[in-house]
């Protein structure tokens, strides 16, 4: 039982051992393309950046499958980056997309993916003003009309208090 369990570690050890050491190999030798915001909704605009393609080089960027068309990549003093921007069309369907850069020099090419959602992440816009519902409010938004209502309600309050103290007291009306 122990041989076994020994046996089972082992192997397995040796392949977790084996996928670290070819994982970071694999990834050095990609490249990458950032994309942001990574999710963003129709009609807005979207940055790309890359440092794949090396010192004061330019690339040419592909969005067609968004429906965006080519953009430009042009060298930027952000860490040797070359960076593009591009709008998403009203038209574009939610999903995920693979946009392309492919460098000037060399032809290396790098993907990322951006996600189009229905949903905007813009900020929300609250209702102003006053609801026409047809009941109530029948004095409207005017604030000196809105003072006067809550005067004469605070002059029948305190009456009425004034009422029931008598009534109690046994005074009468």
């Amino acid at each position: 039982m122990r041989r076994t369990a020994r046996l089972l570690t082992g192997t397995a050890l040796a392949a977790a051992a084996a996928g670290l050491a070819t994982a970071p190999v694999h990834a050095a030798g990609a490249g990458t393309l950032e994309v942001y915001p990574s999710s963003v909704a129709p009609g807005g605009q979207v940055t790309v950046n890359t440092a794949a393609c090396g010192d004061d080089a330019t690339a040419e960027g592909d969005a067609s499958a968004v429906g965006a068309g080519r953009f430009t990549l042009a060298p930027s003093t952000h860490e040797q980056d070359a960076i593009g921007q591009f709008e998403v069309p009203e038209s574009a369907q939610p999903g995920t997309y693979e946009i392309v850069a492919s460098c000037a020099e060399g032809g290396k090419r790098v993907t990322g993916d951006l996600v189009i959602t229905m949903t905007s992440t813009r900020q929300q816009v609250y209702p102003r003003g006053s609801v026409k519902t047809g009941v109530g409010g029948a004095l409207g938004p005017d604030p000196v009309q809105t003072a006067a209502g809550v005067a004469a309600l605070a002059v029948a309050a305190a009456g009425g208090t004034w009422l029931l103290h008598r009534r109690a007291r046994g005074d009468g009306i």
